[in-house]
């Protein structure tokens, strides 16, 4: 690994140990040539996806440019980190295991929509509008009617605590 401070390609790993969520390891390095300490986090992909944009161009898959627009969509939510990263997990694991190397751009939208749902109601709208490409108010409003017909119906379905799982 090469070192972010120097540019040295020999570094030393300190310390290793599984991340919060146990889907990747956390490794302390550090740089003999300068002695700059940094942290890397290594995991597992089971395949090289490939992205197929809209336009029909193609790019590799970039788990960070998801993070980095889940990041947006929740900016000054209330949700916690370890929650983002299970949900961008789990996409990418449904990804990868689809057995497709090449991923249409709208199959990934709509799997950050449908976790994002279960997430945040502000962060989905606020990813909807986006990826949707809303363009008038009346966009909006049948999206929060989407959101509001679910909660009226999660609402009316009564929750009994003490009945057994199943029925």
């Amino acid at each position: 690994m090469r070192c972010p401070y120097c540019g040295s390609p020999d570094t030393q790993v300190k310390d290793s140990r599984p991340a919060e969520d146990s889907s990747s390891i956390r490794r302390r390095r550090v740089c003999p040539g300068c002695g700059g300490r940094f942290t890397t986090f290594e995991r597992v992909q089971l395949r090289e996806l490939v992205v197929i944009k809209k336009s029909g161009r193609r790019e590799p898959f970039e788990r960070d440019k998801l993070m980095r627009s889940l990041e947006i969509a929740l900016r000054k939510r209330p949700i916690d980190p370890e929650r983002v990263e299970r949900m961008v997990n789990g996409v990418v694991r449904q990804l990868e295991s689809s057995g497709d190397a090449e991923i249409e751009s709208a199959r990934i939208g709509e799997l950050v929509i449908q976790g994002l749902k279960s997430l945040d109601d502000v962060a989905y709208v606020r990813f909807a509008s986006v990826y949707r490409d809303f363009r008038e108010i009346a966009d909006f409003h049948a999206l929060i009617d989407e959101l509001s017909q679910g909660e009226s119906e999660r609402e009316a379905r009564p929750q009994d605590a003490d009945a057994p799982v199943g029925r």
